[in-house]
């Protein structure tokens, strides 16, 4: 008997050191196994597939990677147009979004966003018109675009009004583009004359298209990336909080910052909600 006690016990201390969380985690995730969670690869080096295996890759993904690892489940990648990442989210299709959502006080009506990255709105232009575009100033009375899905365009509307409308200057006309990608290849083509995206993009950016673009000051803005969850879903909100901060102490999460040079945007602590306009 104290034999079987013995190897009874050894079993469930073998179990209890699996570096696993799932208990924190609602029930149909635990019995599921997995997280379900939506991403859409257009956003390097955030989420975007490597060119050489087709891969998903990035900062979004390897950190949902891990922090599923720590939660003790697998996770399930869903490429979603990021419009209906939130709707997704309402009718169960997901259970989470990793894809470099800003935490905007309009989407918290439905979700509740556990912020982990820090972001900021930067100018940028092409190479050939760095020569007459030196400062953001210059901007004045040119057209700059910027993916819609996100406020980068009525950013742009409030800076043009302190820097050049106050100032004497024309407004710089925003422009609303279906995605970065879409910036970036309206900016080659000249139908605008800059555009907008997150500073945690545009260095990896630099990096694939040489001498291509050029930055324009400094980022403009500060906002904070959120991973979403249903504001009925408390649960596995902290669940996901927690995960991330024992990425954090573990050094885990440094390490995926790294890899993609992300140091400067990192957040600590981790946070909800606490992103603004």
């Amino acid at each position: 008997m104290k034999l079987m006690a013995g190897l009874l016990a050894s079993a469930l201390a073998l179990g209890l050191a699996v570096p696993s969380h799932a208990a924190e985690l609602p029930d149909r995730i635990k019995k599921a196994g997995k997280i379900v969670v939506a991403t859409m690869p257009n956003y390097a080096p955030i989420t975007f597939k490597d060119p050489a295996t087709n891969k998903l890759t990035g900062f979004d993904i390897d950190l949902g990677e891990a922090l599923a690892k720590e939660l003790g489940v697998a996770i399930e990648w869903q490429e979603i147009a990021f419009a209906q990442m939130i709707p997704s989210l309402q009718t169960g299709r997901v259970d989470l979004a990793l894809a470099g959502m800003s935490d905007l006080p309009a989407r918290r009506e439905i979700v509740d966003f556990v912020d982990y990255m820090k972001s900021g709105a930067q100018f940028y232009v092409t190479s050939a018109s760095a020569a007459t575009v030196k400062t953001p100033e210059d901007l004045c009375g040119k057209k700059v675009g910027a993916s819609r899905s996100t406020n980068w365009p009525r950013q742009i509307t409030e800076w043009s009004q302190a820097h050049c409308v106050a100032k004497g200057k024309p407004p710089i006309e925003a422009v609303g583009t279906e995605g970065s990608a879409d910036a970036r290849t309206q900016l080659k083509t000249q139908r605008i004359d800059a555009a907008v995206q997150g500073n945690e993009t545009l260095a990896y950016l630099q990096s694939q298209e040489p001498n291509t673009y050029v930055l324009i000051g400094e980022a403009f803005t500060t906002s904070l990336s959120g991973i979403p969850v249903l504001k009925t879903e408390t649960q596995l909100r902290d669940a996901v909080k927690e995960g991330i901060e024992r990425l954090q102490q573990k050094g885990i999460y440094d390490e995926i910052l790294k890899k993609y040079g992300l140091q400067a945007n990192k957040l600590s602590p981790i946070v909800i909600n606490q992103g603004q306009d």
